[in-house]
């Protein structure tokens, strides 16, 4: 049973769900704006097409709704609940509440041509970080296109335009057996090859879909064009046309994102912090080459000068750690950073002269605006740094990894980095021993600021 029936309105779901009209339909189900009269809110019910007609497809269709309920993510609209109605003689038919989003949609705005670069990078932003939590609850969408996109400006102005993932109506658990093999999953003009082949999905699937989103974001044309079979069958016998006139940033990010085997693709993680720096590096660039700025800015450079770290003298116990960190990962450099408000002053250096460079080129800035370890394998074609001056230019930077030096009240004052002239790959051991290196640090720093606190007291 696959067609649900025509609920007219005022048809009550679930005992609260008053039906009023519908307002959208799509190959998976159809959507009603309704009432919630327990709650007294106006709320969007999609009654999803597939039904369950055996007891285990109800069990795996409730099991399945549970945990898309508990999807909580300011880059997904909210899914408010999820339950079965009955639809016909034991045929129990599966229904979501979502949100109710007062809006356009990623396709009502394209029909006005291209976003400029700059918005495109933002919006991918939003929705990358969307489908990484999603990705690391293990649900992947199978259906990114720009229908399902919302757009939000919150303040008024345009400036910095919103998205929010919606329509989980084909979202699939990442890690259950996948029952329909053979069959297609999604939109034509946006799905992954292994989706054309009606092979299983993961959530590399979602990240090529958004791949051909912002690839049409830029263009203002689909990649893949035509009637559904003609566009699945597309994107097996050529990859889609980025025009070379593209920043370099995004025709790296793109072709990676687009690449034809799942595997060679980046994670959801990985893209968002791409898209980050495309986001921001070009308004920093604007404002007279001022560096990236945490949101806590001022708050952080208070620590950094609470630490008394700054333009101060060699020290033994930090040169042993870079000295360490060198030896242990095989690197030229090793560098204990802190990031000033103009500058990153190199408290310890192992392998340079160097004793502080600009903000705004060093990597060390955008180390500090993560949580973990930030690690570029080969800086020549990763969209994140493949401008930046110190891999462009002479020095040649190939390879970072740098770990944020994390106060215990939750401020980053600057890295524990090791940097090569050669790509190479970063195990997780090894990011683990970099953290383990840069804990040390901290724990020096926060034992020397206790017996300063202590003499003064």
């Amino acid at each position: 049973m696959t067609d649900s029936p025509q609920h007219p309105d005022g048809a009550l779901l679930g005992g609260r769900y008053r039906l009023e009209n519908q307002i959208g339909a799509g190959s998976m189900g159809t959507v009603y704006r309704a009432r919630d009269e327990f709650l007294g809110r106006d709320v969007a019910v999609k009654v999803v097409r597939t039904a369950a007609a055996t007891a285990e497809e109800q069990q795996q269709a409730d099991a399945e709704s549970k945990i898309l309920a508990r999807l909580n993510h300011h880059s997904l609209v909210t899914l408010l609940d999820a339950g079965t109605h009955l639809s016909g003689p034991g045929i129990q038919q599966l229904y979501l509440v979502m949100e109710l989003v007062e809006g356009a949609d990623l396709r009502l705005r394209l029909q006005d041509g291209p976003l400029a670069p700059r918005k495109v990078a933002q919006l991918g932003y939003d929705l990358a970080v969307g489908l990484d939590y999603m990705h690391d609850a293990g649900v992947v969408h199978r259906d990114v296109k720009p229908a399902n996109i919302m757009l939000f400006d919150y303040r008024g102005d345009d400036a910095r335009l919103r998205a929010k993932l919606t329509d989980f109506g084909v979202a699939l658990i990442a890690r259950e057996p996948q029952l329909q093999t053979g069959t297609f999953t999604g939109t034509a003009a946006y799905m992954s090859p292994e989706q054309a082949r009606g092979h299983n999905v993961g959530t590399e699937s979602d990240i090529y879909s958004l791949g051909l989103v912002l690839l049409q974001c830029l263009t203002g044309v689909p990649a893949y064009p035509g009637p559904a079979l003609e566009s699945a069958v597309a994107r097996l016998l050529r990859a889609p046309a980025i025009p070379e006139s593209m920043e370099a940033g995004f025709r790296v990010l793109l072709q990676a994102m687009t690449a034809l085997e799942p595997q060679d693709r980046p994670s959801a993680h990985e893209v968002s912090l791409a898209l980050y720096e495309l986001a921001v590096t070009p308004r920093a660039r604007h404002r007279m080459n001022q560096p990236l700025i945490p949101a806590d800015e001022a708050e952080r450079i208070a620590a950094v000068r609470r630490y008394n770290l700054l333009d101060t003298p060699p020290d033994g116990a930090f040169d042993r750690i870079t000295a360490l960190a060198a030896r242990l990962f095989s690197v030229p450099v090793a560098i204990v950073s802190v990031v000033d408000t103009d500058r990153i002053w190199f408290k310890s250096h192992h392998g340079t002269d160097v004793e502080q460079i600009g903000r705004d080129p060093g990597l060390c800035a955008s180390a500090i605006l993560q949580d973990e370890a930030w690690v570029v394998p080969d800086a020549r074609v990763d969209p994140r740094t493949l401008t930046n001056p110190l891999v462009a230019g002479e020095f040649g930077l190939q390879f970072y990894a740098g770990v944020p030096l994390h106060t215990r009240d939750g401020y980053n004052l600057g890295t524990l980095c090791v940097l090569d002239r050669e790509p190479r790959e970063f195990t997780r051991d090894e990011v683990l021993t970099l953290e383990d290196l840069a804990a040390i640090i901290m724990n020096d720093l926060e034992m020397r600021l206790e017996n300063q606190r202590t003499l003064t007291s």
